[in-house]
């Protein structure tokens, strides 16, 4: 009896048991090569389906049975071969369908105990042995096993990032062959990074930009000497790096510079370029895009790859659907020399469980990761982010750069972070203290407020905004920004412009392109912003307001002032905001600013000096102390106590970058590209493509209560496979709240808030 692991393809072949599993073996063993566990990922492949030996199974390929659970035989037979020494692999086996589940000695008891997943039946009716038997006679054999990727004595953190690591190598593999049964061919491998020559690209165009630029000559060069910085310390040993330097010194070239130099060292595979927010994606992408244009577009489609919620969604991009398909592949897995993703999408896959969000990450072994902005993240994750991040460099052989003007004082949790990861977390700068930075960076003067100044009122800040040609201010909350924003607009609004999350990216972009634009034509602009302009908008206005906020916060935003230098100084105006409700976002985000009000009330303005490292390395100490950061213990139902008892379900609940609370909303920004969307999803249902056209004109809104007004403009959308309604995806049916200006206001008497 010839055993089949698919049915048939397009071209009525099914595909041999035998052959699925055999090829699976091969490329997982390859993906595990460059770290170590290719014999292990081998074992893995070679069992993962072991399950469709079963006689159930094959009655259920027949379209006889249902409910046929195929992947805990293989996952027993791995436990059976070394009692429990061989965790990862029976893991792995177990989840590349139902994801990853727990490795504690108890809950695989209880799989022994259960034979199958609850509510599903064996694959077969007989014993386990006999699918083994079968397997042998299919002509395959296990081969010896003398160790494993699995050591709970690197810490908890750590082991499950070796079990992630090898499942990853696992379902990737299982995804290609099967991709390749039911399409008929084999997928295009991705192309090599080829450092040397994509760094002679990189090092053409930056003297190409130098001799245009317009910026004032200690500013040229200041960028010059972080570049031959990095440059030099590419030739370092991979491991952890931090590349600590000034708002406007070319971190974001300069960090491609040293990764490049860095590859081509050591024979390094790939470059992730991690960034926290979707306002400066598309601004990234762009700068590399230019910077290796040589490369050629039909290569550099393939070279650069986007993974995101926007990627392919830019506008001018037009490019035919095959590309398209292309590029959606290779996000699948990151098969690409040069990508630029999201925290989100990295961190979260970096704690994850289930199969198409590890898939990746294989791929991340022996790559040079660099962090954008780091400073973005999540406090209440610091610890379990750093472990996991150590382990991937030490024991996976990735270089780590953690890359900002506001370096947070991570070194500091150094100890925490061992009690999940041995390696710990001690990183190297990049940038010599001798070239001091920062000291040469001054471009601001920061007007303080006095100790005991009152709040300002909105329309106080409006009128000396107004008295500025072009001045950007930046504020805590949505509320504040509408309320300054109405203020403004009656005498200023065609050169009145907003920036925050309550408008959809598409909206989000095309300000910031037309806020670009009249900077450098130096004609009349004002922009009200929240925080999100913060982090790496490369915007340079000559005056600047910001509401009190935390310290990194005032610093970045200081970071959009005089950039280019081409003032003596330019003007940096915190003030304290009138408050009505609650005056911060969040309570990490309240702790913050309350911290960096504690420490300008120790330090007094003459203390606060926003270019000394010194402040934010104290400041941060002060944060962590305060927010009990590194004595913070394990709660069973927490993510550090999830942690401790390893259930990679549990954990991949409770590492959420953004809080899960929010829904998607599709706006109403563009009429005729929501009506387009609107109908599509209708008609055919929720898809994945949908969703990602859909993107660029989503916001994300907390889910209102039932009896909120609100809920009678949101239209639910039905899921394509189920028609039962998504739980996480509406259409806002009044085109009157999408305001051109502020994007999303919901009805005044809606409790709503925008995410």
């Amino acid at each position: 009896m010839v055993y089949l692991a698919h049915s048939e393809n397009k071209a009525g072949h099914p595909q041999p048991l035998a052959e699925h599993l055999r090829v699976t073996a091969e490329l997982a063993a390859r993906f595990a090569e460059p770290f170590g566990a290719a014999a292990e990922a081998r074992v893995a492949g070679l069992l993962h389906d072991v399950g469709k030996y079963g006689e159930r199974f094959q009655a259920r390929l027949r379209g006889e049975v249902h409910g046929v659970d195929h992947w805990t035989a293989g996952a027993l037979a791995a436990l059976d071969r070394k009692q429990l020494q061989f965790v990862a692999t029976a893991l792995a086996v177990q989840g590349h369908h139902i994801g990853l589940q727990q490795a504690e000695k108890q809950a695989l008891g209880v799989l022994f105990e259960q034979q199958c997943s609850p509510g599903l039946q064996p694959s077969t009716s007989g014993p386990r042995s006999e699918l083994l038997s079968r397997f042998t006679a299919d002509g395959l054999q296990l081969p010896p096993l003398a160790s494993t990727c699995y050591s709970g004595l690197a810490g908890k953190a750590a082991a499950m990032l070796d079990v992630r690591m090898l499942f990853s190598a696992l379902v990737d593999a299982d995804f290609l062959d099967t991709e390749r049964h039911f399409s008929g061919q084999e997928r295009e491998p991705g192309l090599p990074l080829e450092p040397e020559r994509a760094l002679e690209l990189l090092r053409a165009h930056l003297e190409r930009k130098a001799a245009e630029c317009t910026a004032a000559p200690t500013v040229r060069q200041l960028r010059a000497d972080l570049l031959h910085a990095c440059l030099d310390a590419g030739t370092l040993p991979p491991g952890l790096f931090t590349l600590t330097a000034p708002t406007g010194a070319g971190k974001t070239l300069s960090m491609l510079a040293f990764a490049l130099r860095h590859a081509a060292e050591h024979g390094l595979r790939r470059v992730v370029v991690v960034i926290p927010f979707l306002t400066i994606i598309e601004q990234t992408v762009a700068v590399y895009r230019e910077a290796l244009a040589e490369l050629g577009e039909a290569t550099l489609h393939r070279y650069l790859l986007e993974d995101h919620s926007l990627a392919g969604i830019r506008a001018g991009d037009d490019r035919e659907d095959d590309d398209c398909d292309t590029r959606r592949l290779l996000a699948e897995n990151w098969d690409a020399p040069l990508v630029v993703t999201t925290n989100v999408q990295l961190l979260e896959s970096l704690f994850a469980n289930r199969s198409r969000p590890c898939r990746k990450l294989h791929n991340l072994a022996r790559s040079v990761i660099l962090f954008d902005e780091v400073q973005t993240l999540p406090l209440r994750l610091a610890v379990p982010t750093l472990a996991t991040l150590s382990r991937l460099a030490e024991r996976y052989g990735a270089t780590i750069v953690f890359s900002t003007a506001t370096q947070p004082a991570f070194s500091h949790l150094d100890e925490a972070v061992r009690k999940l990861c041995v390696s710990g977390w001690q990183p190297q700068e990049i940038v010599p203290a001798a070239l001091h930075l920062f000291n040469r960076a001054r471009r601001v003067k920061v007007h303080w407020p006095e100790r005991d100044a009152a709040a300002v009122t909105w329309s106080e800040v409006a009128q000396k905004l107004a008295r500025a040609s072009q001045a950007l201010c930046v504020v805590n909350m949505k509320r504040h920004a509408w309320a300054l924003l109405d203020e403004l607009a009656p005498r200023n609004g065609d050169r009145l412009f907003h920036l925050s999350t309550s408008m959809c990216p598409a909206h989000r972009q095309a300000v910031v392109r037309e806020v670009k634009r009249r900077l450098t034509a130096c004609e009349p602009c004002l922009l009200v912003s929240t925080q999100c302009v913060e982090a790496g908008v490369d915007v340079d206005f000559p005056v600047v307001f910001r509401a009190w906020g935390p310290l990194d916060g005032l610093a970045q935003v200081a970071g959009r002032c005089n950039r280019n230098g081409k003032q003596a100084l330019g003007s940096l105006r915190v003030f304290h905001p009138e408050e009505e409700g609650r005056p911060y976002p969040t309570g990490a985000y309240q702790q913050a600013a309350e911290v960096a009000k504690a420490l300008f009330n120790d330090r007094g303005a003459e203390g606060m000096d926003l270019d000394d490292p010194e402040l934010h390395l104290a400041y941060y100490r002060m944060l962590y102390a305060t927010a009990g950061v590194a004595e913070r213990s394990a709660d069973k139902d927490d993510l550090l106590g999830h942690l401790v008892t390893q259930h990679f379900a549990k954990v991949a609940e409770k590492y959420c970058i953004i809080p899960h609370a929010a829904v998607n909303v599709l706006v109403p920004y563009l009429p005729e590209a929501f009506k387009e969307l609107a109908e599509q999803v209708r008609n055919r249902g929720l898809t994945r493509d949908w969703v990602t056209r859909a993107r660029p004109f989503t916001v994300g809104v907390y889910r209102p209560r039932d009896d909120d007004p609100v809920r009678g403009h949101l239209e639910p959308v039905c899921v394509a496979r189920t028609q039962a309604a998504a739980e996480d995806w509406f259409l806002y049916l009044e085109p009157d709240h999408y305001h051109p200006l502020k994007g999303l206001v919901p009805i005044a008497d809606s409790s709503t808030l925008i995410a």
